[in-house]
């Protein structure tokens, strides 16, 4: 819907990637949009197997005025481009004095996956939030889904818009206002899910899911959690956080990748570096993925990523219970 409705409004926006148009995506996620917008007109454009020449051609076409949606069958994919994606999308502006702009939004599917082994299981979040000159957005709902992938597409710098494979099957009420074509969701503002006072729960994407759940069975134990969707990782809300520590006086936070070096390390570090150090009357906590490859073995992966009661023992360990 997000992407249909750009493109109807300005003719410069195309999609490239690798089955994005005769088979409507490998997830779906654009199909009808080749018989709306057909591949004689340049709007739909399918590729062969070669991310870092599909990307590379997309930067260019961005320089070059044009506004390219270059999806990746999947987020392990964008490796092979990383070098387009980093060196390039991302730095253009900067050692171009200002003479390039590049609107250019790359998006897929991300995360641990099912059943499919270590290299094609594991979330590139806290790898492109490090790069300077990229934004990096992660919906959770079909609204984040929409709003945020508008305000990817109209921005003038490079978006990361890293989807969870595992939401795709999942639905979500869309609200009258999010049906609207002018629906956008600002990059860089969180959003307060569940208003709590015992506790600050702090994640993104699929993990909102395991947090909210975690957070009404511990409503059976009387204990209020606050949850926070962070939605932007770069750049990070941590105003809206802080906001919800000074009511709260606790923080965990929540991801499914790994913990060495992650998007947890450094919500706590801004917390502690910031006003929200003051307000906290215990340590932070980190609920991660284990640090291990995704295993192929259906128990080993389960054992891998973070459930409902591993969120439910951080917070107890926060509150001392």
């Amino acid at each position: 819907m997000a992407m249909e409705e750009e493109m109807e409004k300005d003719k410069r926006i195309f999609i490239i990637g690798e089955e994005v148009a005769t088979y409507n995506g490998a997830y779906k996620v654009t199909r009808g949009l080749n018989d709306k917008f057909p591949k004689n007109d340049w709007r739909m454009v399918d590729t062969p197997i070669t991310e870092q020449g599909f990307a590379g051609l997309a930067i260019g076409a961005a320089m070059a005025g044009l506004i390219p949606i270059c999806e990746f069958m999947t987020f392990n994919f964008s490796m092979q481009a990383i070098d387009q994606i980093v060196n390039s999308a991302a730095k253009m502006f900067y050692m171009s004095a200002g003479d390039f702009n590049v609107p250019i939004t790359f998006r897929g599917p991300n995360g641990v996956s099912a059943g499919v082994a270590a290299q094609h299981s594991q979330c590139f979040a806290s790898w492109y939030a490090h790069v300077p000159g990229l934004k990096v957005v992660c919906p959770w709902s079909s609204e984040d889904a929409k709003g945020l992938l508008k305000s990817a597409i109209r921005d003038p710098d490079p978006v990361v818009v890293l989807e969870s494979e595992m939401l795709y099957g999942e639905k979500f009420v869309l609200s009258p206002e999010s049906c609207s074509e002018n629906y956008l969701i600002p990059i860089g503002k969180a959003k307060v899910e569940k208003v709590g006072g015992d506790i600050t729960l702090v994640g993104y994407s699929r993990m909102i899911s395991v947090m909210l759940k975690a957070a009404q069975e511990l409503e059976n134990d009387n204990i209020s959690a606050e949850v926070i969707n962070l939605r932007s990782l770069r750049p990070l809300d941590i105003n809206t956080i802080c906001e919800s520590i000074k009511k709260t006086h606790h923080l965990v936070t929540v991801e499914e990748t790994w913990p060495f070096y992650g998007v947890g390390a450094e919500v706590i570090a801004q917390t502690v570096e910031s006003e929200g150090f003051d307000y906290l009357d215990a340590p932070p906590y980190r609920v991660s993925g284990v640090d291990v490859p995704t295993p192929y073995a259906k128990n080993l992966e389960e054992a891998s990523i973070p459930h409902t009661i591993n969120v439910i023992n951080a917070v107890k360990m926060a509150l001392n219970l």
